[in-house]
C-alpha cells in the first residue's frame, strides 16, 4: 500500500505541462493562404473516367442498381449516359454495360441488362456492398467541361469581388468622403467669394479713376472751346446783313438788296 502511494506521488510530481506530450499542430505555411485551395480544377495527370463505387441497393430482378461513390464527380452524370464496370476481384472478366437512370449526391442509379460478362452465375447472389470499378469516357469529358466552366466562374467571381470591394470601400468611407467633398466645395466657395470681392473692388477703383479722367477731359474740352472761340477768324465782307446795316446807319443804298456775292 505504501508502495502504491509513492507511485501516485511520483506520477503527480512528474505530470507537469511540459510532460503532457507533444501537441499536434497543423502544418501551416509561413506566408500566403492557409485555408484549403478551393480554386483547383482537374489534374491532367489523373484519369477521371475511372472510379470505384459500392452497390448500396438493387431491385429484385437485379437490373437496377444504386451505387454509392466516394468521389462526388458522379454528379456530372446525366440520365442515359453509358458506363462500363467490372466487379472487384474479377478484373479478368469482361466489362458489363450500364445506363445511368438517376443521379444524387454521392449516389447514382443505373440499369444493367446483363451481368453475365462481369459476374458468373456460379458466384451466386450479387450482394449489396459489392465494389465495382467503373470506366466512363463521358464522365471524363463532362469533368473537363466542368473545369473550363468553373474557370470562367472563378473569373466572374473575382470580377464581382473586385466590384464589391470597391462598393464596400465607398460605403465604409462614405462619411469621410462626404466631409471631404463638402470641404472641397467650401474652399471653392471661399475662393469664388474672394475673387468676387476682388473684382468688385477693382471695378470701384476703376470707376474712381474714370471719374478723375472724366473731370480732367471735361476741363480740357472747356479750355479748348474757349481757345477756339478766341482764335476764330471773322470774314471781311458781310454777305447777308450789309444792306440792312446800311439802312440802319442812314447810308445811301438802293431800294432793293443786292444779290449775294459769290466768291
Amino acid at each position: 500500500m505504501k508502495l502504491l502511494g509513492h507511485l501516485l506521488l511520483l506520477l503527480i510530481v512528474t505530470w507537469t505541462p511540459a510532460s503532457w506530450g507533444i501537441v499536434a499542430e497543423p502544418d501551416l505555411p509561413d506566408s500566403g493562404v492557409v485555408s484549403a485551395d478551393v480554386n483547383h480544377g482537374m489534374n491532367p495527370e489523373l484519369d477521371y473516367g475511372s472510379f470505384t463505387g459500392r452497390v448500396s441497393d438493387k431491385d429484385d430482378d437485379e437490373r437496377i442498381f444504386k451505387v454509392n461513390v466516394e468521389n462526388n464527380n458522379a454528379k456530372f452524370f446525366r440520365a442515359g449516359d453509358t458506363v462500363y464496370f467490372r466487379v472487384q476481384g474479377r478484373e479478368t472478366r469482361q466489362k458489363c454495360k450500364g445506363f445511368v437512370r438517376n443521379v444524387e449526391d454521392f449516389y447514382f442509379s443505373m440499369h444493367v441488362e446483363n451481368l453475365s460478362p462481369c459476374w458468373e452465375e456460379a458466384a451466386g447472389y450479387f450482394r449489396r456492398g459489392t465494389v465495382l470499378k467503373f470506366e466512363s469516357e463521358v464522365l471524363a469529358g463532362r469533368i473537363f467541361e466542368a473545369t473550363k466552366y468553373r474557370d470562367i466562374l472563378l473569373l466572374r467571381k473575382e470580377d464581382s469581388l473586385r466590384q464589391l470591394n470597391g462598393i464596400n470601400h465607398f460605403l465604409w468611407t462614405f462619411d469621410q468622403q462626404k466631409v471631404k467633398v463638402a470641404a472641397d466645395y467650401d474652399a471653392q466657395i471661399v475662393e469664388i467669394q474672394r475673387a468676387r470681392q476682388k473684382a468688385l473692388d477693382d471695378l470701384i477703383q476703376q470707376k474712381q479713376e474714370q471719374l478723375l479722367v472724366q473731370g480732367e477731359l471735361m476741363k480740357r474740352l472747356n479750355e479748348m472751346d474757349a481757345a477756339l472761340k478766341f482764335y476764330q477768324i471773322e470774314r471781311r465782307e458781310l454777305l447777308t446783313d450789309r444792306w440792312n446795316l446800311d439802312h440802319d446807319q442812314a447810308l445811301p443804298v438802293g431800294q432793293r438788296p443786292q444779290e449775294t456775292k459769290k466768291e
